[in-house]
């Protein structure tokens, strides 16, 4: 069975969220909690627990960080015999500040291990991952000349391409490839980058939506939070509402839809039902305290959608 290529950053999720309105200056009493993430892992695990045959190539140091996200990849079945190891750079972090009712009030990251060490050299020997895959998926963690390494590669051997734009400032690395996407999931902010257009509405999203088909991307899904999400090809276009549920953590929930949709896409799955299959991927991250809900599989999301 042919593999999918998932490229892009693993880290240590640490977030604390409140259990009060926060007080800047002071502490503000919560909890803290941390698990492993990265978008790109974040990803390949969602399709793990698919059950979807993924490589990762991504990079970690050599450090309790890096040893933890390598033991837990391999517990989720993701091939991680590609990752780098270094021991001159530490592991990727991201640290979240989150509010009482789950949404991120600030938040750093620290992915500078991906855009030093996935290098054009480290993508280019490592081209048969490419010829012999189904499917790549990238996130924007990645330096301007990889990124230009892995869409050539893809040209050449006719491999579909899916990307994250993972932050409105790393979006605009994806615009000059966009007709080379066959999936782009940003959110109001990103596709706002993606377009040089306002996006505040289910309407403007709508509108960027249509603008990124224009430009060549052959689905193209815009995530609106509570509002639900916006989703368009060159045929069709359409609102799915989020599906109702308790919110624990926003973490992690547009990879997770990210994953599900590429699910229905490589199972032939009609568009509108693999956004819906997406919508309740995110659902279920959502109420989960992890980056990746860990009852996430093919069962629960069938459920949902048979309701």
């Amino acid at each position: 069975m042919q593999h999918l290529l998932i490229i892009g950053a693993a880290s240590i999720d640490t977030k604390g969220r409140a259990d009060q309105t926060i007080q800047v200056g002071t502490s503000t009493p919560g909890s803290i909690r941390v698990s492993v993430g990265g978008v790109g892992r974040n990803i390949a695990e969602n399709l793990a627990r698919l059950g979807e045959p993924v490589v990762l190539l991504s990079a970690v140091g050599d450090d309790g960080s890096g040893r933890r996200i390598l033991q837990q990849a391999a517990e989720r079945g993701i091939d991680t015999t590609h990752v780098l190891v270094d021991s001159e750079h530490h592991t990727a972090a991201y640290l979240a500040v989150l509010d009482d009712t789950g949404n991120a009030v600030m938040s750093i990251d620290d992915m500078g291990i991906n855009r030093t060490l996935i290098t054009p050299d480290f993508i280019y020997r490592r081209r048969s991952l490419f010829r012999d895959a189904r499917m790549i998926v990238l996130d924007a963690n990645l330096s301007t000349a990889t990124l230009s390494t892995i869409f050539r590669l893809a040209r050449k051997y006719g491999v579909p391409v899916c990307a994250d734009p993972t932050t409105a400032s790393l979006a605009p690395r994806l615009c000059p490839y966009l007709a080379d996407l066959t999936l782009v999931t940003p959110n109001a902010a990103e596709a706002e980058a993606l377009c040089d257009a306002r996006v505040t509405d289910r309407e403007s999203a709508l509108a960027a939506a249509h603008r990124l088909i224009a430009l060549g991307v052959r689905i193209a899904i815009v995530t609106l939070g509570a509002t639900g999400l916006i989703y368009a090809t060159s045929q069709e276009s359409g609102h799915v509402p989020a599906i109702e549920c308790e919110i624990v953590d926003f973490t992690g929930a547009g990879d997770a839809l990210t994953a599900a949709v590429i699910f229905g896409i490589l199972n032939d799955f009609p568009i509108d039902e693999a956004v819906r299959l997406g919508a309740r991927a995110a659902a279920l991250t959502l109420e989960s305290r992890e980056t990746v809900c860990p009852t996430l599989s093919l069962e629960r999301l069938y459920d949902q959608l048979a309701i």
